[in-house]
């Protein structure tokens, strides 16, 4: 009787330790949708930076860089999400945000 008490409960853990294995999507879309949140902020941190008027002709093409690098980068991770309406506007807007930046470049080192 004893030996069949400790034969059920090693059954009964065996069973309840492979019964709660669950099979989890590694491609999560949240995380995506951290990350086009993080590049937005960034992009949103970027504008206010080029809008200040005490930035210096490299400071201003730094900033100009930054911007670029990080619309690209959004719009990588919008390309990704290739079923989601809203995120194309979002990145066409983090474009024209570059080529703005790109401009401002290149007005402060035209004499």
């Amino acid at each position: 009787m004893r030996a069949t008490r400790s034969w059920l409960a090693l059954l009964t853990a065996a069973v309840a330790l492979t019964g709660c294995a669950k099979h989890v999507d590694t491609r999560v879309a949240g995380d995506d949708d951290a990350a086009i949140d993080g590049l937005e902020a960034r992009l949103d941190e970027l504008r206010a930076r080029e809008q200040g008027d005490d930035l210096t002709c490299a400071e201003q093409c730094a900033v100009s860089a930054r911007t670029c690098t990080t619309a690209e980068e959004f719009c990588a991770l919008v390309e990704k999400q290739s079923d989601r309406d809203d995120l194309p506007p979002r990145c066409a807007r983090a474009r024209e945000q570059c080529a703005g930046a790109g401009d401002g470049c290149t007005r402060c080192q035209t004499p």
